[in-house]
């Protein structure tokens, strides 16, 4: 994530001293954000504030690809009721269609292998393609005279 943050960073073209007194804390522990793996959640916060950036948004694709769905019907006699927001984990983006679409469609993968190693349902995939082909037919005809 540091890298990921130091990356902004230099595109936005902050200045360190201002980065510093943002987070009151010296330039040399602003570096070791730099280096670090992960953050502390209230530290990415400030960090998607200051650069402008969702990097909460790296995580939540992570797991749209790789969480393993839950079953209804797993653990029905101690499933309860939460008071937490209910998410709906089959809310993909435009970002992770187009990888998984790109991958099939450069031959990296197939399409079971996409269905097996991402927890794509099958319905769900092929409407993909049958709306990205549908999309390509639009862009690539002729204007009307």
């Amino acid at each position: 994530m540091g890298s990921l943050l130091k990356e902004r960073v230099e595109e936005s073209d902050l200045d360190m001293a201002r980065i510093a007194k943002f987070f009151k804390c010296s330039e040399e522990e602003i570096q070791e954000h730099f280096e670090r793996r992960d953050l502390y959640c209230e530290d990415l916060l400030k960090w998607s504030k200051l650069l402008e950036y969702d990097f909460f948004r790296i995580y939540t694709q992570h797991l749209i690809l790789y969480a393993p769905q839950r079953n209804v019907n797993y653990n029905k006699v101690t499933a309860k009721k939460s008071s937490l927001p209910q998410f709906r984990k089959n809310i993909y983006t435009k970002e992770i269609i187009e990888f998984i679409l790109e991958k099939i469609n450069k031959g990296k993968m197939s399409k079971n292998e996409v269905i097996e190693h991402y927890n794509i349902p099958k319905t769900t995939l092929y409407k993909w393609i049958y709306k990205h082909e549908k999309s390509l037919i639009k862009k690539n005809d002729p204007p009307s005279i």
